[in-house]
Order: C-alpha cells, then structure tokens, then sequence
C-alpha cells in the first residue's frame, strides 16, 4: 500500500464539506403542538416536512445537529436494489407481501426524483445502473435466484455475465436508472420547506422519556417537554420501548467507507458485492474533484475482531488494486439496525399505542426505506389507510426467520456479556500513548482510560447503562461501543448512539 493511503485522516464524512446548514436553538421553554418528530435524519425531516405542509404543527428535536447521525453517515444509494433480500422475502413474507415491500421503495425512489426535478435542485442527483455483482459460482447461483425473484414482482432486472469495472465477476444483476446524490443538498431542500410551513426546529434537544395522559408529553434530557397528540420517533434506535423489546428484535452493524481520487477512469454505475469482504462502490464530486466511495467491512457494533484503522486500511488496498487510488481524500463509519428478518420497523410503537409512532431498523438502506417511512408515518398521523403499511407494521411476527434470529441475536448477546465480565485486561494506564484507548485496571477495576492528544487522560466504567454488558474501544472513531445492543459513548462517556439513555460514570483520575 503506498504511503498516501497511510495517512492518519480524522474520521469525517464529506457531505458536510460543501454544505453549510443553518444552524437551530435548543428548547429552552416548554411548548405544544400536533407533533413531535424526534430525529433529525432523512425520516425526521421527510416526516416534518409532510406532516407541515398537511396543516399541522409539527416540532422537530433533535439530540445533536441536523444530519450528523446515520444519514450524514451514509453512501447516499437511492435504490431498490437491497444486497440479496427479495428472494428471501419471498420464500418467508410470501409474493404479495414482497410486492409491497418494493412498490413501498419504488415509491420512495419516485419522490426523492420528483422533488429533485420539480425544485430543480443542485445536489448531486445522477442516474445510474445498479449493480450486484458475484465473484463465487455459489454466490452467482443465488444472484440467479434473486433475478427470478425480480421476475416474479415485476423489478426491471437484467442477469449479466460481467460490469463495466476491471473485476473478474461470476454474474451480476443490474438494475436501471437508480440514484445516486448528495442527501445533505437534498434534505437542505426539506429543511427550508418544513419552515416555510411553520414547522419549528431545536437541536441540542435530546427528547428522554415520554409522559402519558389525555396527550403525550415528550420530555427532554433539559427537563423541558413538548405536549402533543403524537410523537413519530425517528431517533435511529428508538428512545422509548413501551414494552416493544426492540433491543431483542435488532442488532447493530457498523461498516466503513472511504473516499480515494483514482487514476483509472470510473465508467459510471453503483456496485455491491455479493461475496464477502462486501464492498459497495460508486462516483462522488468534492472540492472539484471526482472520487470513488468504497463502503464495507461491516461488523457487529463493539465486535469487531480487528483495530478499527485495518477496516480502513482494507478499503484504501482494494481502491489501490482495483482503481489505482491516489489517496485517501475522506473516511468515515456508520451504523446501521438490522431487524429480525431484515424488514424495517414502521408504525405504532405497540399495538395499544397507535399515537406513538416509530421507524427503524434500515439495513443500510435508509434513502428509500427513511423516505418511505416518512410517507407511511404521515398516513398513520393522519389516519390515512397506506397499501403498503402491512409489511412493515413493528408489531408482525413471522415465526420463520423471526425465532430462529431472535434466538440467535440474544444468544450473542448473552455471550458477549458474559465475555465482557470475564475478561481481564492486559494494559495499564503506562501502557497509554497519546490518542490512544483501551480497557486497563484500575484501583483493582476495569476500566476504560483514554489518552488524548495533550497527553490528559479520560476514564470510565465501561460498563454499558442499557443492560450492562462491558463496552468496547473504538480506535476509529474514539468511542466506547456496547457489543450487545449498539450503544455508543464518547471517550467522556456521553451518549451518541441508543438504545443507552445515560451516560458511563466517570472516573476522576488520582
């Protein structure tokens, strides 16, 4: 690998780069309104924005900045072609169901081009074809299965034998005119909208708990609260259960990407590989310059066998080999929910609660499944019959892959809590160099110790507050991550990823 693709680049993703957004107040009163929209992604804004231009008050929170959590985070593939899932939904949903779960993103795909054209917005919006490609005979026999899959739903679909990339491919499945764009320009759009019609923003608002009476008191971390008929909970992991489970019922995957400037010319399309290590390739302008952005090596959050920088490094070789990278421009990671049988969770939190609305659980592919939601949340605020509500209603239950996932999932979880609390550490707090993390003992405690730059250190109980099982360094990104349930903590211990609600315990160095 060439000394540029060594460079120690912060994580950061680029679509903050060329955009600057408004920036909002944090609640400082208690209000009222029709709706609260917790959230500040693709689903929250999308959610608002429809919700407003219905007539309603609409107040949408947000525990950080607009766009700083998943969606800032992402690839930005607007497609209906979803890695290998139709086959599958097929074989456990039935045909009819499957059906629904595309028209449901077909229609996403619809409105995000619609809106584009009619605004005539300048956000990077290109058409392309999309690409699943196979480098295993095994693997291009189960692309030949979700060609016939496409066949039976009516998906435009063509079985090929080779990409117009330099890789040396089984089969492929292609997929025309999808979308590629900038999401940040996009919502930028949305955001504008939603305060034309009144609706209001506050970020540096965490929404905590909710209160139940006549309506819903939405309180938030500041103790301020907001009254409403209902609450659409776009926060990524739910910030309320109510008695849903949900911590049972998902896991959490991180994946990695980066951004290279390469000396072969890209010849257009967005690609995912079948065959493991995955990597999801496609085109991207910054600063004047046109990249490539190369995604994959996903894990399970906090359960990643390699230092975090080794997913980066991966990426830049295989941009090196295949594209002949220059450089490393850009790097970031995400995170994504994946449900039990990898159907997203859109609608009343429980079926007793129709006016607490959630939606979660994307699988990576939140531009078409966050829009969509949006659309379906409205329908349910409005009570509105929606013909595709049915699939994703969070309260279904299939026994065949929900059981045999759900047994599977919590079986995980039960042995990382255990590992976690029989594990010893083998690094003490001298061990430490500058910007560097790691569990260590402590006063005859595991704890976990953060060097920072200047030298000062930050410790913490690791233990997560969730359901305490023992979290994870994350050399990448500087965090703390749960490897049971995906919550995630800052080196100080504040919360960037639920389902945690409290922060760790900090503990004052001697």
């Amino acid at each position: 690998m060439s000394d540029s693709l060594r460079e120690n680049t912060p994580p950061e993703p680029i679509w903050r780069k060329d955009v600057l957004l408004p920036s909002f107040p944090a609640l400082a009163e208690n209000l009222s309104c029709d709706v609260v929209v917790a959230g500040g992604g693709i689903t929250g804004i999308t959610t608002a924005c429809l919700l407003a231009k219905e007539g309603l008050s609409v107040i949408l929170v947000e525990a950080d900045q607009l766009l700083n959590g998943t969606t800032g985070h992402t690839t930005a593939k607007v497609t209906i072609q979803h890695d290998l899932i139709y086959d599958e939904l097929i074989q456990h949903f039935g045909l009819e169901k499957t059906k629904q779960y595309y028209a449901a993103n077909q229609s996403a795909l619809d409105f995000i081009k619609n809106t584009i054209a009619a605004a005539n917005l300048d956000c990077g919006y290109v058409e392309q074809d999309a690409y699943l490609y196979a480098t295993t005979k095994s693997s291009a026999d189960k692309l030949k299965k979700e060609y016939e899959a496409y066949q039976k739903i009516g998906i435009p679909g063509e079985i090929l034998d080779n990409i117009p990339l330099e890789l040396n491919v089984e089969a492929a499945l292609k997929v025309p005119k999808q979308v590629q764009f900038h999401p940040i320009k996009y919502l930028q759009h949305l955001v504008d909208s939603f305060l034309e019609a009144g609706g209001k923003i506050f970020e540096q608002t965490t929404a905590k708990e909710i209160q139940k009476d006549t309506k819903i008191k939405v309180v938030m971390r500041s103790g301020h609260s907001i009254e409403c008929s209902h609450l659409a909970a776009c926060t990524h992991f739910p910030f309320i259960d109510e008695k849903g489970f949900y911590f049972t019922r998902m896991h959490a995957d991180r994946s990695y990407v980066i951004t290279a400037a390469c000396k072969k010319e890209f010849p257009g399309g967005m690609y995912l590989s079948v065959d493991e290590p995955k990597r999801s390739i496609r085109s991207v302008e910054c600063d004047g310059q046109h990249l490539l952005m190369i995604g994959g090596e996903s894990h399970k959050a906090g359960q990643s066998k390699e230092n975090e920088e080794k997913h980066y490094q991966a990426l830049a070789e295989f941009a090196e080999d295949v594209f002949d990278a220059a450089g490393i421009h850009s790097k970031w990671s995400a995170q994504d929910l994946i449900t039990l049988d990898k159907v997203p969770y859109i609608g009343p939190i429980t079926s007793s609660k129709p006016s607490i609305l959630i939606a979660t659980g994307y699988r990576k592919w939140g531009m078409t499944n966050g829009t969509y939601a949006a659309h379906l949340l409205k329908d349910y605020v409005l009570g509105k019959s929606n013909p595709y509500s049915e699939v994703f209603n969070p309260s279904r239950f299939k026994a065949d892959p929900s059981v045999k996932h759900f047994i599977k999932e919590n079986a995980n979880v039960a042995a990382e809590l255990i590992k976690g609390k029989l594990s010893f550490p083998g690094n003490s707090l001298d061990d430490l160099q500058k910007d560097e993390g790691a569990i260590v003992m402590y006063n005859d405690d595991r704890t976990g110790a953060y060097r920072d730059l200047e030298g000062n250190l930050h410790l913490v109980d690791v233990t997560c507050t969730h359901l305490g099982c023992e979290c994870e360094w994350n050399s990448g990104d500087k965090t703390w991550d749960c490897p049971c349930h995906g919550s995630r903590f800052t080196y100080d211990g504040d919360v960037v990823e639920g389902p945690a609600k409290k922060p760790l315990k900090i503990i004052e160095p001697y």
